[in-house]
């Protein structure tokens, strides 16, 4: 599996984080994971059971050579074997055939084992073993592969059940995981996304979940897996002989420095690979948004010439990091042959002279049973090491994906209901600002002390230069921000003493960046009320004078949109959007420069549809083009978080103060621009003096 290099480059490939915390976070996972313990169990169970079927083999083949093979050698070319120590052989192979009935080395195992593989038969001695003919060697020999086979299925069956029942477990727990983050992420004020990138917050959901669920489906039921076996192998091999243990290990610290130091290199390489890949992708994307400019000053050749500076430094990167990658494995396939080179001459020299094996007072009687089992050991015991070693990154990546997920998850909401919070009655319609303050930042106040009342059924329009606090006082009254001084009433009930779903429930927001679903027009107005009928949408959208466009879209209300509104105009995303805001019906209703965007033909049909929609309605207008704004009840100029002036429209400009020299300073550049516009149209030609095409008839 691991030799494959490109599954190799694979694993190296990825991010490796650092988890801060791993006992907290495994404490969490283990919260998730409580009602999934039956499964764990029987995971750890399978993985006990294979690891055991795993480490059994190398010992079943070595008791095919010492209990069949060297008694049917030494009986068929007993001469020759004599000549060469052949009833040495023959002895060390008796004494270390526990399968015969005689054998006095047996544990637990070994009985179980040579239970099932003489089941329903007696069980030979050593006596019966050498006395055999082919015939009963060959039936005993049939008997013994087929437990081998059976221990080599089951130990690959038991492997593949753990990682389905560990891959269930895990998706139900991601699945809980992520339907509590994106609920979270629904509760966190609005301050909160103003601070954290939207991207970072999807990698959350997506990148870190992703490690979790690469994790919990193979990563670490397999690190778990190679840790067992690489530990019970070198139990097995100390149990069954010192000497020849030391012997089969003796490449391993060589082995696993080796691994770790070219997986190091190798990740590091790629590290550098991926940004310099960044630079790659943001040079590109930078040149073909910039394709008309770089056209127009000439400047392709000195971009290609970049460009193929930041493309060849991904590639040296990439070179090197595959380098590492490919040096890997045959690194530790060339240390496995030293170790299968030092176990097969020193178990070799050892058997054929005669001599027991002896290391600080341990002797072991060398047969080519043990020799050959031995070698099987130390094939097995290599691989764990190059697993553990490429996969553990894929568990730290998850601890730490998993401590990011945590952290989202422990962010608590700026604005939460009180205790005892109640359900907000339906709402008249009267608004109050007391002495209302608000900051952003600690010690950094963007509202002084507002103060003003509306009235249910009057249009309030608030007016000022960017950062004046405009779009702060519409945030304070459907609480997307508390005040940090006096309040904000509803129908005299202070909103931070009702439940903030019952309050927003009631009130209704149009904004200049309106947001429309990938859905059908129908479904992204019925998002105002989902429980609203067909024919309650459609009036909606006549209130909103969006039906006209609307019956002419192919699908008319079932037409499907693109992302964000694709497809339609922004005049005629706002009219969606003010027949979402209709069809909820709110008794507050809040215009954030709504018609900034527009132009003037759209200005007027949307201020049409506003008309029918404020009516009866307590309304906040944020207004960019101060003419939109001539029959509201009341008028606050802002200027650094302060009322500085209120009014009707006309008694505003009759004070000739700052909303006198705002409202001129717009007055005098649409004059501009009309007049601009008038010596376009009267210039006898066009582009340096060329001739104006007529206009069609």
């Amino acid at each position: 599996m691991f030799g494959d290099p490109s599954r190799m480059r694979e694993m190296l490939s990825r991010d490796q984080l650092k988890p801060q915390n791993v006992g907290e976070t495994l404490a969490r996972f283990g919260k998730y994971f409580g009602a999934y313990w039956p499964a764990l169990l029987v995971v750890l169970a399978l993985v006990l059971v294979s690891t055991w079927m795993q480490v059994t083999t190398p010992e079943m083949v070595g008791q095919v050579v010492d209990c069949y093979l060297t008694p049917a050698a030494a009986s068929a070319f007993g001469d020759f074997s004599a000549a060469l120590g052949g009833g040495t052989a023959e002895g060390a192979a008796q004494s270390n055939c526990w399968l015969a009935a005689d054998s006095g080395t047996q544990d637990l195992t070994q009985r179980f084992l040579r239970d099932a593989v003489y089941l329903g038969t007696s069980v030979p001695t050593n006596a019966d073993l050498a006395a055999l003919d082919a015939a009963g060697r060959i039936a005993g020999l049939t008997r013994v592969i087929l437990a081998i086979v059976a221990l080599y299925v089951g130990g690959a069956l038991l492997t593949g059940a753990g990682f389905f029942v560990m891959t269930w477990a895990g998706q139900h727990v991601l699945r809980v995981l992520r339907l509590d983050v994106f609920r979270h992420l629904h509760r966190l004020s609005q301050g909160y996304y103003t601070e954290h990138e939207a991207g970072d917050l999807m990698s959350r959901i997506t990148n870190d979940a992703s490690a979790v669920e690469q994790a919990f489906g193979f990563a670490l039921i397999q690190v778990f897996g190679a840790a067992l076996l690489l530990v019970w192998i070198a139990y097995n091999m100390l149990a069954k002989s010192v000497p020849f243990a030391l012997l089969s290990m003796i490449v391993m610290p060589v082995m696993a420095i080796a691994t770790f130091w070219f997986s190091e290199q190798a990740r590091r390489e790629f590290r550098r690979s991926r940004r310099e890949m960044g630079s790659v992708n943001a040079e590109l994307q930078e040149s073909i948004a910039a394709v008309r400019e770089v056209q127009a000053f000439n400047r392709a050749d000195e971009n290609i010439e970049r460009f193929m500076v930041t493309n060849a430094a991904n590639r040296d990167a990439n070179v090197r990091a595959v380098a590492y990658t490919a040096a890997l494995a045959p690194t530790l396939e060339a240390l496995g042959y030293v170790a299968l080179a030092v176990v097969t001459g020193v178990g070799g020299y050892f058997l054929l002279t005669g001599q027991a094996l002896e290391f600080a007072g341990a002797s072991t009687t060398v047969s080519l049973g043990v020799v050959i089992t031995f070698l099987s050991y130390s094939q097995r015991f290599n691989q764990p090491i190059q697993q553990i070693a490429l996969l553990w990154t894929n568990v730290q990546n998850a601890i730490a994906g998993g401590e990011r997920i945590f952290g989202l998850l422990d962010e608590q909401p700026a604005v939460q209901d009180r205790p005892g919070a109640r359900e907000m009655p339906p709402i008249r319609g009267t608004v109050e600002f007391q002495s209302a303050s608000a900051e952003y930042k600690a010690g950094v106040p963007v509202l002084h002390g507002v103060n003003f009342r509306a009235e249910p059924g009057q249009t309030i329009a608030i007016v000022g230069p960017t950062g004046a606090g405009k779009t702060t006082i519409i945030n304070l009254i459907p609480r997307f921000w508390d005040v940090t001084g006096g309040a904000v009433l509803i129908d005299d009930q202070d909103v931070r003493g009702v439940t903030a779903e019952s309050l927003r429930r009631q009130i209704g927001i149009v904004l200049q960046d309106t947001f429309l679903f990938s859905a059908t027009v129908m479904e992204n107005i019925r998002f105002g009320r989902p429980d609203a009928s067909d024919a309650e949408v459609i009036a909606a959208a006549r209130l909103a004078h969006a039906d006209t466009f609307i019956e002419r879209l192919p699908e008319k209300y079932q037409t499907v949109l693109g992302e964000r509104g694709g497809g339609l105009s922004q005049g005629q995303r706002q009219l969606i959007s003010i027949a979402r805001a209709a069809l909820a019906n709110p008794r507050i209703l809040i215009l954030d420069e709504a018609t900034s965007s527009v132009d003037t033909r759209t200005e007027r049909l949307i201020q049409k549809a506003f008309d029918e929609l404020l009516e009866g309605r307590t309304s906040f207008v944020i207004a960019h083009r101060l003419s939109t704004i001539r029959n509201a009840d009341l008028i606050l100029v802002l200027k650094a978080g302060e009322i500085i002036e209120r009014g009707r429209f006309d008694e505003l400009l009759a004070q000739r103060g700052f909303f006198y020299d705002l409202y001129m300073s717009q007055f005098r550049a649409q004059e501009r621009a009309q007049e601009r516009a008038q010596e376009q149209a009267q210039a006898p030609g066009l582009n340096g003096g060329q001739a104006a095409l007529p206009r069609p008839a």
